[in-house]
């Protein structure tokens, strides 16, 4: 299977079968490619509506070209226990991002979103957002705004008076609860054709299954993330100096 990044011929190729409806797996295949890759690369430069060969190439071009100048970190910035792979992180977190937008959010929120959540402190200001991801004040005060909608950031002053986004433990909870509630939607608007269309009909039927479903998945999704809450605010087991591992306790009282 080839490596490497992805060449204009094949962008073209990609943007033949995206017109022709063909799903990313067999586009992967046609070019002997992991899907993934596909995936990506589609969803990173515009979706499978809007996606150009050509501009994806450029702008392909214009990531390798800032990675090559992309300044060292600044004295004082947090060093972790061992040096990371920094073409590993942005793999990381492009796939991360890659994974968001599958699940409903723009291109940029979900970049904001990325990066709150790998930064070490779990906040940025806004200034750093715009550094990190080479984008105007505009699209990351923009994307703040639609995640403080969901309640997925929150923002507070540090002690420079500077407006800082923090992502914290319980965005994941949150995040799952309203998922639960969209698919309880689903069946009581399910359970409601029922009555219009009749339940002696097929259509009834069918409803009525999707209804009975959908209240399972929502009551199991809710009862499991009540019952699992407080693993996102477990501290992750640490060694002492002698090896031994230790379970640090919830920082919650």
């Amino acid at each position: 299977m080839p490596g490497g990044r992805l060449t204009q011929q094949e962008r073209q190729q990609i943007a033949l079968g995206l017109a022709d409806s063909l799903p990313y797996a067999e586009i992967a295949r046609r070019l002997d490619r992991p899907t993934s890759t596909i995936t990506r690369e589609v969803m990173r430069n515009g979706g499978p509506t809007t996606y150009r060969a050509d501009l994806a190439h450029r702008a392909t071009e214009r990531r390798a070209h800032r990675r090559k100048h992309t300044p060292p970190l600044r004295q004082g910035a947090p060093v972790q226990g061992r040096r990371r792979d920094d073409e590993a992180v942005r793999e990381y977190e492009e796939a991360f991002t890659t994974l968001l937008m599958q699940q409903g959010l723009p291109r940029m929120t979900a970049r904001v979103l990325t990066c709150l959540l790998i930064a070490d402190a779990g906040s940025l200001t806004a200034s750093e957002l715009v550094q990190r991801l080479q984008v105007s004040a505009a699209s990351v005060s923009k994307a703040i705004a639609f995640l403080e909608e969901q309640g997925l950031v929150s923002r507070s002053r540090d002690e420079r008076r500077r407006e800082r986004y923090y992502v914290d433990d319980g965005v994941w909870y949150q995040s799952t609860i309203a998922s639960a509630r969209g698919i309880a939607q689903v069946a009581e608007i399910a359970r409601q054709g029922v009555g219009v269309l009749g339940r002696d009909s097929q259509a009834a039927a069918r409803l009525e299954n999707i209804a009975r479903f959908s209240d399972f998945i929502s009551e199991s999704i809710l009862r499991a993330a009540e019952q699992a809450r407080e693993v996102l605010y477990t501290k992750p087991e640490t060694r002492d100096d002698t090896g031994d591992t230790t379970a640090a306790g919830s920082d919650r009282g």
